[in-house]
């Protein structure tokens, strides 16, 4: 199979790009609306990016974004991810789990792992069924309406702000958590398999439920989406050398470029946004958003 060079234009890679870096880090979930953008723009757009089609060349392009994003995160958090791998080498290296360095090491290793299997044995068939306009609208609401709720949760168990304290001291109080903790906030990032659920939101939002901050829960989840974005990118980016990259890697590479100045101007406003904000916001825009785009979808 190959594919014609003006399958995926630099107008639409770039557009996509600077989508993928915002939508991934931001609570709206970024395969949603890869989804419902090319529906709702219509005509070449929907034909040309479609996920759901099989050995799609949009998505090929779209998860090797990925790797740009995940590069913006490493970026951003570089000392952060010193730190933990230093701290992971010396826990195998002496055998324990003392630092909060290597405690934060495991919790991101064990968190990770229910989405690397979920994601290797059910990716294809979430998207295959459900990587299409109608249940990536449903599914955006149902992200507003558990962004609102864990919101709501949490405040009805009156759980404390943390002051802004970037750095070292944010990683040791994550690290003073439960492995158990770690790993349930890890897990719900498999709900971000369905096309409108947010990586980034469920994470969010289940780290508020286990009595994170607002800054803290940001942190964990940006931590944890790096390693799971960067593998997905990385595991596609052979599609991207084969036919299904045919004709289009000055596309993909726009589209990276712009996918990396957007992640990294995303998580350097998130960082600062939820040191005094809440998902509310994010909670409304998905609501409306996904009702919108599920009437206007329904009506044509």
């Amino acid at each position: 199979m190959t594919i014609d060079a003006h399958h995926l234009t630099y107008p639409e890679a770039i557009v996509v790009g600077l989508l993928q870096g915002v939508t991934e880090l931001f609570p709206v979930s970024s395969l949603g609306h890869s989804v419902l953008l090319p529906a709702l723009l219509g005509g070449r757009w929907a034909r040309d990016l479609d996920v759901s089609t099989p050995e799609s060349p949009y998505l090929a392009f779209v998860v090797g974004l990925h790797v740009a994003t995940a590069l913006a995160l490493l970026l951003f958090f570089w000392r952060d991810w010193v730190r933990i791998i230093t701290g992971f080498v010396t826990s195998v290296r002496y055998r324990r789990i003392e630092h909060p360095d290597e405690r934060l090491a495991w919790m991101i290793v064990l968190a990770t792992i229910p989405v690397g299997i979920t994601g290797l044995l059910l990716e294809h068939t979430f998207r295959t069924v459900l990587g299409r306009p109608v249940p990536a609208a449903i599914f955006l609401t149902v992200n507003g309406v558990l962004l609102y709720g864990s919101e709501r949760l949490r405040r009805r168990a009156g759980a404390a702000e943390a002051t802004a304290d970037p750095g070292a001291a944010a990683d040791r109080r994550l690290a003073a958590g439960t492995f158990g903790g770690a790993t349930l906030i890890g897990t719900a990032q498999v709900l971000a398999l369905l096309p409108g659920i947010s990586r980034s939101g469920v994470t969010l939002g289940a780290g508020l439920l286990k009595g994170l901050s607002h800054e803290d829960a940001a942190r964990f989840s940006f931590l944890l989406a790096t390693p799971v974005i960067l593998a997905a990118g990385v595991l596609k980016i052979p599609d991207l050398f084969g036919p299904l990259g045919a004709g289009i890697h000055g596309q993909v590479l726009a589209g990276s470029l712009a996918a990396g100045v957007a992640a990294y101007g995303s998580v350097r406003f998130l960082t600062r946004y939820f040191e005094t904000r809440t998902l509310t916001p994010f909670a409304g825009y998905c609501v409306v958003a996904g009702l919108g785009s599920l009437v206007w979808l329904l009506a044509a």
